[in-house]
């Protein structure tokens, strides 16, 4: 019967939290942190400016390993005999006159990349950068490590399925003219990455090890407890892992404000700024999240422009796709990202810069196409409806330097 009440209490809780306009407290400075703690945050900022002289800025950063090849799937005919020619590295030519009813996607982005997964194996991964769906492109993993070092030149790798009760036989294979390259991003790229590294310190995280999963409200006056007090509760909520039961369940989110809260008032900058930027990409466990619930929670971008730093290289920083990221690195959301660049107060020189990166032939192609998701983010939540299509035009306009397959779909 407690479990049940309990259930009940959270269940409006959380109702009555997204019944309101405001997700979270809003003070008198408009922001969701008090004039008081906006004031010790601005201290430590400007200690880190001072700090950022000595960060490592020249470290030159490297792209994601990336090819131009094609993709080839035939779902007819004799497959079985396609797959052994591929076993036996038929030429291109040679497949495409041999079997005429495959489907060829020719010159589409490629990526590489060696990762980790859940199941804590080593992975490689070769994926086809969809620009048409949401659910991303035909992939192909392996345990075999050596193919992250493999010369891929004039060679097939592919996946073969047989026919079952669901589904028929099929064949869907990547072929690579070249083999993958990584390419060093220019200068002012690797600055806004180095930026965003020293901003944001890799060398803490925001939660600690052993987490009990819980939720730990903050005590109705909390602003008033001693720095020693507040230094314990933080350290409380970094021990706490909180998992959100449904898209409604705002204590995720509720739990990150807190922690950054309370990091503003203890001048704990690099927890403060890991907890704002999870608030910003929503970057949360959940068990189910439908699209429904994604407009209710808020970018607060506006709280990092107030304060001393350069918000443009931080996000654009945290955008950026590399090959040799610092260990913690903060990735963004592309999605949020682009969201909350659209509630800048600087958003002519926001897209400008998007604009810029989509366009520069200095960028390696993929983290031009990141780039371009960002503007088409960015743009989504632009309400001004001239403005939109004023963007539209300007970015029709930047894509003239892409590979035509590419401007063919990235204009459609």
């Amino acid at each position: 019967m407690k479990k049940l009440t309990f259930i009940i209490s959270l269940a409006l809780t959380i109702l009555k939290s997204y019944g309101q306009h405001n997700e979270f407290k809003v003070y008198n400075n408009g922001l969701i942190y008090s004039e008081e703690a906006m004031t010790k945050l601005g201290y430590v900022v400007d200690s880190l400016n001072l700090k950022f002289k000595t960060c490592d800025f020249d470290k030159v950063f490297h792209s994601r390993q990336q090819v131009l090849g094609h993709i080839i799937r035939i779902d007819t005919g004799d497959i079985k005999s396609a797959k052994k020619d591929l076993e036996q590295n038929i030429s291109f030519e040679a497949f495409c006159l041999k079997y005429p009813a495959a489907k060829i996607d020719k010159n589409v982005l490629l990526l590489k990349q060696k990762y980790t997964n859940y199941r804590d194996t080593e992975i490689v991964e070769i994926e086809h950068f969809d620009l048409t769906s949401d659910y991303g492109g035909f992939a192909v993993e392996s345990k075999d490590l050596s193919l992250y070092n493999k010369d891929f030149t004039n060679t097939w790798l592919f996946d073969y399925r047989k026919k079952s009760k669901y589904s028929n036989e099929s064949l869907t294979s990547f072929y690579f003219p070249n083999n993958f390259k990584q390419f060093e991003l220019p200068n002012k790229y690797s600055l806004m990455i180095g930026y965003s590294d020293c901003l944001i310190d890799t060398n803490t995280t925001k939660l600690k090890a052993d987490l009990k999963e819980d939720f730990v409200p903050l005590p109705e006056n909390w602003s008033t407890l001693s720095l020693k007090k507040k230094k314990k509760l933080l350290d409380k909520l970094r021990s706490t892992r909180v998992v959100g039961f449904c898209s409604q369940d705002s204590r995720p989110r509720t739990h990150a404000v807190n922690i950054a809260l309370l990091s503003a008032e203890t001048f704990n900058w690099q927890i403060f700024l890991k907890s704002h930027l999870d608030i910003m990409n929503d970057r949360f466990e959940r068990m189910s999240d439908g699209n429904y619930a994604w407009e209710e929670r808020h970018t607060y971008i506006k709280e990092l422009e107030s304060l001393d730093i350069n918000v443009i290289d931080l996000i654009f920083g945290i955008c950026l796709r590399i090959e040799d990221p610092a260990k913690n690195h903060y990735y963004g959301s592309v999605g949020r990202v682009g969201r909350a660049l659209s509630e800048s107060k600087n958003k002519d020189v926001v897209l400008n810069n998007i604009l810029s990166a989509i366009a520069d032939s200095e960028l390696d192609l993929y983290n031009r196409l990141v780039f371009y998701f960002l503007f088409k983010n960015y743009n989504y939540h632009i309400s001004d409806e001239s403005e939109k299509k004023i963007n539209t035009e300007k970015l029709n306009d930047v894509l003239s330097s892409f590979p035509e397959n590419f401007r063919v779909k990235l204009t459609q």
